[in-house]
């Protein structure tokens, strides 16, 4: 269980309150399948994205970009119990989409980068500190579930 201070907890929320999913969503997981190609291979119902114009243009990577980072959501409304609150959706990428759980990492970094790009100064040092912290713990509780 990660431990928070009130500074952690008002920072995350702040940054929170700041964050368009319908933005930040889509942009992250663009940025993952552009950076890291090999994670195409999770989306195969996907239609086309194997080219940087098929993935900016595919709709369905939008709305799945959404659906993380409302579940990155569900992580805020529960910090402190961010294992059990992702346990279904961890056992399900382990055991049915057979996830490398690795992805999950590169996953948050790119939500990190397409928040920094999104809101510059208010993700300065210390912000993105409390930020990365907190992605360390989803990561970690997305692959709570693997054995």
């Amino acid at each position: 269980m990660v431990r928070w201070t009130d500074k952690e907890r008002s920072t995350i929320r702040a940054l929170w309150e700041q964050i368009n999913i319908d933005e930040i969503g889509p942009e992250a997981l663009r940025r993952v399948l552009i950076v890291y190609p090999w994670t195409e291979r999770y989306f195969g119902t996907f239609g086309d994205i194997f080219t940087v114009t098929a993935i900016l243009q595919n709709s369905k990577v939008a709305a799945h970009g959404k659906v993380v980072l409302k579940a990155v959501g569900q992580a805020v409304e529960n910090m402190d119990n961010i294992k059990d609150t992702y346990a279904t959706l961890s056992r399900l990428h382990y055991e049915k989409l057979h996830v490398d759980p690795d992805n999950f990492r590169l996953l948050a970094d790119c939500i990190t980068i397409a928040v920094a790009c999104k809101l510059r100064s208010a993700l300065d040092p210390q912000a993105q500190a409390v930020w990365q912290k907190f992605l360390s713990a989803v990561v970690d509780a997305m692959s709570s579930q693997y054995y």
